[in-house]
């Protein structure tokens, strides 16, 4: 019997920009997309993805994220808010910021236009409509967590956020820590746009960032790792050297031996 076999090739993206908003709003989504049409994300050039939340919450954002980098078909996914307006900087100008990125870092695969690099250096190049432009650092900027206003991510790295995590908050800052394991980097670009509201840090945001600290917690806490043919200890402790030592394997296995025969 003849096996027919295909063989993989990269995937050639039909458009080179996926737009991808969560909608609540129909008259403000339209504004947004108009704006980027004026700005040059013409539909020749880009697809425009959105998860209808006007009856309800019918996706929460990291459901939403995720489905948006699974179906999105550009090169480069953006997912944004529908109360931004590209009315600033232009497709021109974001290509700009991406070929920069791609001589600083080839392993880049997120870009936002606000971050934070650690603690208390927090970047952001955005303006606002009764303040303009707000600037602050020298970009691109590697950074640790990203602001979720836009986002936007390499197609080809596959990225996507946390099953085991809802709401409508730190999804960015998830992306971003998976993108770190993954291999990839996370950067703050100088692209301006208007954003019309600086966010909310309700009850909501308390209770996401608890269980997001709590996860992560958890997968890089100091533990052994037995496979079929090693075992190895994974800590980011200075005494690891103490922890993961032959000696230290020695006991752990004298005492899973006593466990046995009790």
């Amino acid at each position: 019997m003849s096996i027919q076999a295909t063989s993989i090739a990269r995937v050639d993206h039909p458009f080179e920009f996926s737009i991808c908003t969560l909608v609540t709003r129909k008259g403000e989504y339209q504004e947004m997309l108009q704006s980027f049409q004026s700005s040059g994300f013409t539909n020749d050039l880009c697809e425009y993805l959105f998860a209808d939340n006007t009856e309800g919450n019918v996706f929460d954002a990291f459901e939403a994220f995720n489905l948006f980098l699974r179906q999105a078909k550009g090169k480069y996914i953006i997912i944004c808010h529908q109360d931004i307006l590209i009315n600033e900087d232009d497709i021109s100008d974001l290509r700009n910021r991406l070929k920069e990125l791609d001589l600083k870092d080839p392993n880049w695969a997120i870009c936002s236009n606000s971050g934070a690099a650690g603690p208390n250096h927090i970047v952001y190049h955005i303006s606002y409509p009764e303040k303009g432009l707000m600037s602050k650092g020298r970009f691109p900027l590697k950074v640790a967590a990203i602001d979720e206003n836009f986002i936007l991510v390499k197609n080809n790295a596959l990225l996507k956020v946390s099953n085991d995590l809802s709401g409508f908050h730190l999804y960015g800052t998830d992306l971003c820590l998976q993108a770190a394991l993954n291999g990839f980097s996370a950067y703050a670009i100088a692209f301006n746009l208007t954003h019309k509201s600086f966010g909310n840090r309700d009850q909501e945001f308390y209770r996401i960032e608890k269980e997001l600290v709590k996860k992560y917690d958890s997968f890089f806490r100091s533990r052994w790792i037995q496979t079929n043919n090693t075992i190895f200890f994974l800590s980011g402790s200075p005494i690891k050297f103490l922890l993961g030592n032959p000696l230290a394997l020695f006991f752990i296995r004298m005492f899973n031996s006593v466990k046995k025969k009790l």
